[in-house]
């Protein structure tokens, strides 16, 4: 199979109740536990890269790799461009065969994001991508994308109508109460989303995919884990899960996860090399740092998503 955009994939998400995976990639590895773990769940999966992970892998590397792993799958698989922040980023990744492209806006005035968005999506819907614009700005680090909670803020319900009619997305990240990277929230925050302004939003565009961004739940096992061998985590905590799988039967089609991938992988190779001190051998300690993407990812897809079987 060859990766698919996202479109049918969303739209089954949406009539069935469901959100499907969105995951961040930067390597071999990732990419093999991340469809390891779809394929033996038969769900499908959004494989995306962010700027720097195409930087850090390779443009071509990254694209051959999705390519390896939708040849040895038989589930739909999108190679989607995480916050794309200009318009020659989106296009430089439509053209080496992304098929679909987030074009993030959101630090722009109104208008200028919809100009933005709107350049962006004319240009992927010539060649059958489809693209995610963004209204609302999320909290947190990832990657370039470094925001304060003071200029965070949640997306506007009054806007969401014109801003889709205006630039032709087909989906729409919101800001609800998520945030990005690992220092979420510290411990008595309450992390809360805020489900008024994702109904609202669904009764002003109705069965129109909605995107989660900063959804990671920053899981406590890998937390401690890599304390345990060396790690200096600190008052760390997540999205709770229950929220995710609430707004995953909502309007909410497309559900991303990072950082909970990057502590696990770390929590497994940290506890690897603290127990075989001797071992040099980057095959031995990225098998299980593998496997702990595909269980992170089996949990997530099980018990956030709720995709199993749809394929």
């Amino acid at each position: 199979m060859n990766p698919v955009n996202t479109l049918e994939m969303l739209k089954k998400a949406y009539s069935g109740k469901y959100a499907v995976g969105a995951f961040n990639v930067n390597n071999m590895e990732i990419i093999q536990g991340i469809v390891s773990a779809a394929e033996e769940l038969k769900s499908p999966v959004i494989l995306q890269a962010s700027s720097g992970a195409r930087k850090y892998a390779g443009a071509t590397y990254m694209r051959k790799l999705v390519e390896a792993a939708c040849e040895e799958s038989s589930i739909p698989i999108a190679l989607h461009l995480d916050h794309g922040d200009t318009f020659e980023l989106c296009k430089n990744c439509i053209d080496s065969g992304f098929t679909s492209v987030m074009i993030d806006g959101s630090s722009l005035n109104y208008n200028a994001n919809i100009e933005l968005t709107k350049k962006v999506v004319d240009y992927a819907h010539k060649y059958d991508v489809s693209v995610e614009g963004e209204l609302g700005s999320l909290a947190g680090v990832e990657d370039k994308l470094n925001v304060s909670e003071e200029k965070s803020f949640y997306t506007n319900p009054e806007e969401v109508e014109d801003f889709v009619n205006k630039t032709g997305v087909d989906s729409l990240a919101v800001a609800i109460g998520t945030s990005h990277g690992a220092y979420k929230f510290k411990p008595g925050q309450n992390p809360k989303l805020r489900f008024d302004i994702l109904e609202e939003i669904e009764r002003r565009l109705p069965d129109f995919p909605i995107v989660l961004h900063g959804a990671s739940s920053v899981i406590q096992k890998y937390i401690s884990e890599i304390n345990s061998f060396g790690g200096d985590i600190k008052e760390a905590i997540g999205i709770p899960e229950d929220m995710l799988k609430e707004a995953a039967k909502k309007a909410v089609c497309k559900i991303n996860v990072d950082s909970d991938l990057r502590l696990a992988m770390t929590a497994a190779i940290r506890k690897n090399l603290a127990e075989n001190p001797s071992n040099f051998d980057p095959r031995k300690y990225l098998t299980p740092a593998r496997e702990a993407i595909k269980e992170v990812v089996k949990h997530k897809i099980t018990n956030v998503m709720g995709s199993v079987n749809k394929a």
